[in-house]
């Protein structure tokens, strides 16, 4: 995935900018990037490799280098950035956050078009390098920014630290968030709004689809104007966001609490206590226990002292083992209870797999899942928010495979709640993880829960509906 944090202001902007930047860390795991503009010394750029320390750790001592009232910093799941650019439209520094599923074919088509590549990312194309590249086409940066939306397939949202202010653009179909600030002397643009309280920024409203905007210090002026169409990324709430952040004015933990309170009140399990899985499935949980009318039980807690990021590494076998040493079992909430215990999803199995059987092994009597969204069918292909490389990664699609002799039949079927095939595949997925009872939110209460229109709401992973 990954986050970012832009800053215009009166005044020197590092600080504010290191810390913002730094509220976006549980988005990203491999990159660290920050740029930063002044009349006097220009752009200053720094990027770090994340993958075995924290943002603050590699950024901090060299602090002091950055200078000017502007500046911009990325969390990235991808490539190295901020790239800085050269071009007839000006001098300018750029960060993504974006997944685009057709660079090949893009790279290709601007080299037959004579431009070239230089920040490779491990031997491939650099993505930000590439939009930044398909921007310069443009007669301006709006024209630009609107090449980008017109040849990618995905999506892209973005920030160009230019030398008149920064310029804000948020994916054509609003898929990622970007959420402007202000406070006295300076205006913010960021993908998580937990950047903004400790640094007395006020929450202003986010860009809409497509929409662009300039930042000074002094306030905003829109470049271009939203589109009505918006197919924000229902998984915003279900995962990756952070807790206290808000996207199109739906805070992330009232949402999961909703659903989890609706499950609770329809379900009729008969458990002793609800558990929620650090840290997503917390919210969901606590709001089950209410629905239900049974107490919150910590029967498993996240070793947060170095085990606080949300997102694992790549590599499986690493992701496995942290998957397994970041959650700890508590043996004296666990013995001899029946247990419900909330998650966000289920994506691969693998760590449910290894949750189930230590709880069992620590006593427990009985193990009910409860997830926040629908079973995952298809792969995304629009946002970075797993490491999937195949839809064959699914569990679901595994187990559609055993049933049909294809991973690609009737997933129409499979996606419809109480179907059949629904049935048939969440019966075989509490099965081979020897739960009690398995039990998914559906698309109904996640979208009542979320507050906004399922037409602006995308929730292709679990149905397959968002074809734009």
């Amino acid at each position: 995935m990954g986050g970012f944090f832009g800053i215009v202001s009166t005044h020197s902007c590092k600080t504010d900018l290191f810390y913002g930047t730094d509220y976006n860390s549980h988005l990203g795991t491999k990159r660290g990037g920050m740029a930063t503009y002044s009349n006097q010394k220009g752009f200053t750029r720094s990027i770090h490799n994340l993958e075995s320390t924290y943002f603050r750790t590699k950024f901090e001592p060299t602090l002091d280098k950055f200078e000017g009232n502007s500046g911009i910093g990325i969390i990235s799941d991808t490539d190295a950035q901020p790239i800085i650019v050269k071009s007839h439209l000006g001098r300018f520094a750029i960060v993504t956050v974006a997944k685009i599923t057709n660079i090949e074919e893009l790279e290709e088509q601007l080299l037959d078009e004579n431009m070239h590549f230089s920040e490779l990312s491990s031997g491939a194309t650099n993505q930000t390098e590439l939009v930044a590249l398909l921007i310069t086409q443009g007669k301006d940066y709006v024209s630009g920014i609107n090449n980008v939306f017109d040849r990618i397939k995905g999506s892209c949202s973005m920030l160009l630290l230019t030398e008149d202010g920064i310029i804000a653009a948020r994916d054509r179909w609003g898929r990622t968030p970007i959420i402007l600030g202000k406070k006295e002397g300076a205006w913010a643009a960021t993908s998580e709004s937990t950047s903004f309280p400790n640094l007395d920024f006020e929450t202003v409203r986010d860009l809409g689809p497509g929409e662009i905007v300039r930042i000074k210090a002094d306030g905003i002026k829109q470049m271009q104007a939203a589109q009505e169409g918006m197919q924000v990324c229902s998984f915003l709430w279900v995962y990756y966001g952070f807790p206290t952040s808000c996207y199109e004015g739906r805070n992330v933990e009232e949402v999961r609490f909703k659903s989890g309170l609706r499950m609770g009140q329809t379900d009729g399990s008969e458990v002793d206590c609800a558990c929620g899985i650090p840290d997503s499935g917390v919210g969901m949980a606590l709001g089950y226990a209410e629905g239900k009318g049974i107490p919150y039980h910590r029967a498993i807690c996240k070793y947060t002292p170095t085990w606080p990021r949300s997102f694992t590494p790549s590599n499986q076998e690493t992701r496995s083992l942290v998957a397994k040493m970041k959650l700890i079992p508590n043996r004296a909430m666990l013995e001899g209870k029946r247990l419900l215990f909330c998650d966000d999803s289920i994506v691969r199995g693998t760590q449910l797999r290894d949750n189930v059987k230590v709880l069992y092994d620590y006593g427990a009597k009985e193990v009910h899942m409860r997830i926040a969204c629908p079973p995952l069918i298809y792969a995304c292909p629009f946002i970075g928010f797993s490491a999937s490389k195949s839809s064959l990664e699914l569990i679901t699609r595994r187990i559609i495979k055993e049933l049909e002799g294809d991973a690609d039949k009737n997933l129409d079927k499979y996606a419809t709640t109480d179907s059949p095939e629904y049935k048939r595949m969440v019966g075989i997925i509490a099965e081979r993880f020897g739960l009690t009872s398995l039990r998914f939110n559906t698309i109904e209460t996640l979208v009542k829960a979320i507050g906004l229109p399922k037409c602006k709401v995308c929730t292709h992973c679990f149905d397959g509906s968002s074809h734009f």
